[in-house]
């Protein structure tokens, strides 16, 4: 299904949103997009109001959504996150998995993204009491 992620690398990254999500409220999802070959801004917003708008409490998710054939990336937050967390927070981390992706460094560059958003995540939406998972943590597919 997917030729630039193992299947090792792929249960590393759950485990990373996983860890991520341990430090705040907030939600984070990875898609992967290997059929679209059309706009991938417009389907990504797409999928982002699948898996993740207005699906937390806080309206906290993040998705990493990856079209490795296109070589397209977009980061996108509901909400409350755009409320909190600036632009140019996401533009370096946009910056850091182009970098490794064209070092042909898949799984580094998305993994060491999830983590540093989850630390930034808690800084805006730390933990006060329970922690539901209220997104899923594994990767999709279309």
């Amino acid at each position: 299904m997917n030729s630039f992620l193992t299947d090792y690398q792929m249960a590393s990254l759950v485990e990373a949103i996983k860890t991520a999500e341990d430090h705040s409220t907030g939600e984070i999802r990875i898609h992967i997009d290997s059929q679209t070959e059309g706009n991938n801004a417009e389907i990504a917003f797409q999928v982002f109001k699948t898996l993740c708008e207005g699906q937390t409490e806080e309206r906290n998710a993040v998705l990493f959504h990856v079209n490795f054939e296109q070589q397209y990336l977009t980061i996108i937050g509901d909400e409350g996150i755009h409320k909190k967390v600036h632009q140019n927070f996401w533009d370096k981390i946009h910056d850091q998995i182009t970098r490794e992706f064209s070092r042909g460094n898949y799984h580094d560059g998305l993994r060491n993204a999830v983590l540093e958003t989850g630390l930034e995540l808690k800084k805006h939406f730390p933990i006060s009491g329970e922690n539901p998972n209220e997104l899923s943590n594994e990767i999709t597919f279309s």
